[in-house]
């Protein structure tokens, strides 16, 4: 936000400076508004939602799931707004490198057989739309704070793009242990945890070699629903009975993400190479 001088405000100073803790207060920050918008929204509208099965009917769906998305996409917007910064995180990214493409491709395999898999007729009428719409919000929210914001404040801290990368994917994979306010198992959030900081890598490797922010968000925003159509759940990571081979043929990748993320920890020199001397192109005074 800039002031009728021409000079950077408070506000938008504040967060230019970028750096971890930055980092880390918007994270935080974002995750207390949407369990606290969820809380709400399921005081509200508790009668629309069957506890026993979110996906029971699109109104549950809507209302479990899309409209505290919606409400955290309408404050991230605003956010990014107001500091200008849509054409930082939505611009040009540092140069990937041929190997990253293996980041996209390990999302994109399992999206497609679980699309093909997936018995939609087992769905109430709605239920599916309603997911994917949801699975869309999800992309955006997600890939907007943490391949966005996040990273966008740590290169202004000065951090490298190794650090960028696991850092931003951890931030991710902490935001996704807030699971255990649900009551879901110690274990099961853990791994869940360790799944999502692969799948953090593989988001971040794709916005390297793809170049831009929208391809993280649209590959995000395909595979969270095709998970949930394909194991009837938030954060399942594996199917005990597929009903299809082509489900069962996906779950192996869950573990290729855990492995993406294991192996990323070496790849500092890989993933810094053409990275150096990247200035984040900051936005012009309006």
């Amino acid at each position: 936000m800039v002031d009728g001088t021409g000079d950077t405000s408070p506000w938008q100073g504040f967060w230019e400076r970028g750096g971890l803790w930055r980092a880390l207060l918007a994270a935080a920050a974002y995750l207390a508004l949407y369990l606290g918008a969820g809380r709400v929204i399921g005081v509200w509208f508790a009668h629309s939602v069957d506890p026993d099965d979110l996906f029971a009917t699109p109104t549950g769906v809507f209302v479990a799931l899309a409209l505290p998305l919606l409400v955290g996409a309408v404050v991230l917007v605003l956010f990014v707004a107001s500091l200008r910064w849509f054409p930082v995180l939505f611009g040009p990214q540092p140069a990937g490198r041929g190997w990253m493409w293996v980041a996209p491709a390990i999302a994109l395999v399992p999206v497609l057989l679980r699309a093909a898999g997936v018995d939609y007729g087992s769905y109430a009428a709605g239920v599916v739309v309603t997911t994917l719409f949801a699975g869309l919000l999800v992309g955006f929210v997600e890939e907007v704070l943490c391949r966005g914001v996040v990273v966008t404040l740590l290169r202004r801290g000065g951090s490298t793009e190794w650090v960028v990368m696991v850092v931003s994917s951890l931030v991710f994979a902490l935001l996704h242990s807030a699971n255990a306010l649900s009551g879901m198992a110690p274990a099961t959030v853990a791994l869940t945890v360790v799944y999502t900081f692969g799948f953090g890598v593989a988001m971040y490797l794709t916005l390297r070699v793809t170049g831009n922010l929208v391809w993280p968000i649209l590959l995000h925003g395909a595979f969270d629903p095709m998970l949930f159509l394909a194991t009837g759940g938030i954060d399942e990571t594996t199917t005990l009975a597929p009903v299809s081979p082509l489900l069962a043929l996906a779950t192996p990748t869950n573990f290729l993400f855990i492995a993406l993320g294991l192996v990323s920890l070496f790849l500092a020199r890989a993933v810094n190479g053409r990275a150096k001397g990247h200035d984040t192109p900051r936005p012009a005074a309006a």
